[in-house]
């Protein structure tokens, strides 16, 4: 018989590669959202759908209840990131095959796609001015690798969180692409 902590728990990329679940994260990276503002955020997901992403989310401690309070009768949650990390490990990465790897590219470019339309839309195009995007060639073995990505994340890490009422959200990706030698 199986105790509680023996069950393995489902792998970060089985509950974030579906599309509801990843734009439910998309939205939370970084700051906090009543369960009505992500409604609001996410209007093409029906209610009881969105509510069972966010149980799943919830279970698998990716999102956390940060507050709760009473609102006409019922019980408003706040929702954050939890603990658990809300990105595929390069462990889980290396375990799929093709077609999941190829799916999960295809909802991280499609997740990028939807904020830049966003950005695009009249209504916002004053935030045209901060739109940016590069691509360079690195040239790094695997240990340079390593600490690049190592002094990124210490580099970004004081612009993860809110600390000032004149900041702006930006969605900040990332993508290593080995080339091939026909590239």
């Amino acid at each position: 018989m199986m105790t509680p902590d023996r069950i393995p728990r489902t792998s970060i990329a089985d509950l974030v590669l579906h599309p509801v679940r990843m734009r439910l994260i998309q939205q939370l990276g970084g700051r906090s959202m009543t369960t009505t503002q992500l409604r609001e955020a996410l209007p093409d997901v029906k209610q009881a759908t969105l509510y069972r992403h966010i149980a799943a989310l919830l279970d698998a401690e990716i999102l956390t209840v940060t507050e709760e309070r009473p609102v006409r009768g019922a019980v408003e949650r706040t929702l954050a990131l939890g603990d658990r990390l809300a990105h595929v490990q390069k462990e889980e990465l290396q375990a799929m095959d093709a077609v999941q790897l190829r799916s999960a590219f295809t909802m991280f470019l499609s997740g990028l796609s939807h904020d830049f339309e966003q950005v695009l839309d009249e209504e916002n195009a004053h935030l045209q001015e901060f739109l940016g995007f590069a691509r360079a060639p690195l040239y790094a073995d695997t240990g340079e690798l390593e600490q690049l990505q190592s002094d990124l994340m210490e580099v970004l890490t004081p612009y993860l969180t809110p600390r000032g009422e004149d900041q702006h959200r930006f969605s900040f990706a990332t993508m290593l692409i080995p080339e091939t030698e026909e590239q």
